[in-house]
């Protein structure tokens, strides 16, 4: 589908892609990994066409569409609903709707045949692409990736910037076009979002490209890996635990060949040393030099996995109890967050408060750490030092200060070569230390406050969404410094393998709630599946019950009585739906008759009934699925 050959790409006299190549199948996931300025979002860039290449070819062909979801696309506003904007994918079918309304319009001023073929030529297109069924098609992607049934009719302004990187991603989706390209997804998304994303992709028909630091997103969602290193695209085929293992033995394979190979030059090194005055060897002298200049020299392997020794130290070690909430209520308005709820943490704890966009985490991250007004109270332990990361931090730094100064004055008290050595772990090294703040991207500054907050010898960290804006390396970094970090922490994230490998603890909001899981994610992942069943199951027994017996006040309707209540309506909407689509498949049939529209009254009727028909349907179907829900 696309062919990459002798792709190379410099900046200045740096080469970012010296002859890379590579093909990219009409089936193929590719999930595209690397180290932060490897060059990841330019190849994507260049695959699109908004980076010129400097050498090599990118070849598609003409059927070839591309969807690029990129960090550019946040700039875009428009006073357009969500809906509006996820439909602009219907770009084609949304044109035909447009012209069968005028030719309508111009048959009840001017009735001609020739508007009516027109018509019917236009409705066949219309409904060969899907148009009846295209808002329905939206509704389902936007509420897949978390957005509610009363959001989409609000305009894409009012939205925050992740959100509206959702709407796009959306559109993209909808176009389903031959090539995706999606750069850091998931860093918009929340745990259910992804998971849906995940289920969305595995059966895409088209090929993707996907950057990405979620390991466990990579591993659900592609069939092949493609590693930007030493200026090449080095492809593995399988997902990213296959890559790890590859890469691995073939390390080993090219690390055996590398001292295989010096070894022989040795060997030949000393034998023209040893020969090259005698005459009787100087040809066999002369000949291993030759071969020594013809050899192609194998590299050996580079270990580019920094190791982390922060060495943590705490100015005073904390209490017991770090912190406890009791009777903590929160709500915006209307929107209630947390009711009269009690948590504990506990000196050592490492707790993950994971859950959907919306049910309050960053909320009650912010409550505990006494900059989010609230009722109730929250009192901190005994030399409870603590420091909050959020991406807001990010506005906190210097712009002015260098990287290194910005570190020197978070106060920790090591000296300018631990610092350089911390930075070195997030990937600043050499001169890169003396940039300033003001230069750097986004994912560099978060790599700077990460570093800040992870020096600041505070017992007890909070981090809001970390992992946001690091590579998989920096990822991997973070992890190493948490299992290092002998203190506290609380951290919010959606990242599922991040979570696994750092926390002992799960929070999670459930009935306006702070509820605590005591073990790790996989652990929760079992026992909250395992309950999500159990409720099903409880909910299909009850829904049978006995009638309750009549009482002289109206009592509140119980768990069975409600189950039975919505079972039958579910049967009313049903028998409702089944007669409104005959009456749909009825009217559309008689709108396909050509002799329909000699009589410009009744073809009009027709019309405003079918319309009037459709949109009764489209309000039942939302009935049913949300009685459905209600159900379990």
């Amino acid at each position: 589908m696309i062919s990459i050959n002798d792709l190379s790409y410099y900046i200045g006299d740096r080469p970012i892609y010296d002859n890379a190549s590579l093909f990219i199948g009409p089936k193929d996931r590719i999930g595209l990994i690397g180290l932060n300025g490897t060059g990841k979002s330019t190849l994507l860039k260049m695959i699109v066409g908004d980076v010129q290449k400097t050498s090599g070819e990118i070849n598609m062909s003409n059927e070839t569409t591309i969807g690029f979801l990129n960090q550019d696309l946040l700039s875009y506003m428009t006073d357009d609903s969500i809906l509006q904007v996820a439909m602009q994918a219907f770009k084609e079918t949304l044109k035909l709707q447009e012209q069968i309304d005028q030719v309508l319009k111009e048959m009840e001023e001017n009735y001609r045949d020739e508007l009516v073929d027109q018509l019917a030529k236009l409705q066949d297109r219309f409904e060969t692409n899907e148009g009846y069924s295209m808002q329905a098609k939206a509704e389902e992607i936007l509420e897949g990736i978390g957005f509610s049934t009363e959001d989409l009719q609000r305009p894409l302004r009012e939205f925050s910037g992740g959100w509206r990187m959702r709407v796009m991603l959306a559109k993209l989706l909808l176009e389903k076009p031959s090539l995706l390209m999606l750069d850091e997804p998931t860093n918009h998304l929340d745990l259910p979002s992804i998971q849906w994303l995940e289920t969305y992709l595995q059966s895409y028909e088209g090929a993707c490209i996907i950057v990405s630091h979620d390991r466990r997103f990579l591993n659900a969602s592609i069939n092949k890996i493609v590693e930007v290193s030493g200026y090449q695209l080095n492809l593995y085929s399988g997902n990213y635990d296959f890559y790890l293992k590859e890469k691995e033995m073939r390390n080993e394979i090219q690390q055996n060949a590398f001292e295989n190979q010096q070894q022989k030059i040795r060997e030949a090194e000393r034998f023209i040393e040893r020969f090259k005055a005698k005459a009787t060897k100087a040809k066999q002298a002369q000949s291993r030099v030759k071969m020594l200049e013809k050899m192609d020299r194998i590299n050996a392997v580079v270990d580019d996995t920094p190791q982390v020794d922060f060495k943590f130290t705490f100015r005073t070690k904390s209490g017991r109890h770090v912190a406890r909430l009791q009777n903590v209520s929160k709500s915006y308005d209307d929107l209630e967050i947390l009711e009269n709820t009690d948590a504990h943490i506990e000196r050592g704890d490492k707790i993950a408060f994971i859950g959907a966009n919306g049910k309050g985490k960053s909320t009650a991250l912010r409550i505990v750490a006494g900059t989010e007004p609230h009722e109730g109270t929250v009192e901190t332990g005994h030399n409870v030092t603590t420091a909050f990361y959020a991406q807001h931090q990010l506005e906190a730094l210097n712009v002015e200060n260098e990287i290194l100064e910005e570190l020197k004055q978070a106060g920790s008290g090591k000296t300018e070569q631990e610092l350089r050595g911390v930075l070195g772990c997030f990937l600043f090294s050499d001169d890169e230390v003396f940039k300033k703040i003001k230069v750097l991207s986004g994912g560099e500054k978060s790599r700077v406050a990460l570093a800040k907050t992870l020096i600041s010898e505070s017992n007890f960290l909070m981090l809001d969404e970390p992992t946001n804006h690091l590579d998989m390396m920096s990822v991997g970094i973070l992890v190493q410094a948490l299992k290092q970090f002998e203190g506290t922490f609380l951290l919010v994230s959606h990242d599922r393998d991040f979570i696994s490998k750092v926390a002992t603890k799960i929070w999670y909001i459930e009935d306006k709630q702070i509820k605590e899981y005591p073990g790790t994610y996989e652990e929760w992942e079992w026992w909250y599946n395992k309950e999500q069943e159990k409720k099903k199951a409880s909910q299909v027994e009850t829904a049978p019950a006995k009638k309750e017996k009549t009482k002289a006040a109206s009592p509140k309707p119980k768990p069975d009585q409600e189950s039975k209540a919505i079972e039958k309506e579910i049967k009313q909407v049903e028998g409702k739906i089944e007669a409104l689509e005959a009456d749909v498949n009825r009217l559309e049939a008689d709108l396909a008759r050509p002799d329909i529209y000699e009589d410009q009254d009744q073809m009009s009727k027709t019309t405003n009934r079918y319309q009037s028909k459709k949109a009764e349907l489209e309000k039942l179907n939302t009935r049913w699925e949300e009685l459905v829900e209600k159900l379990g």
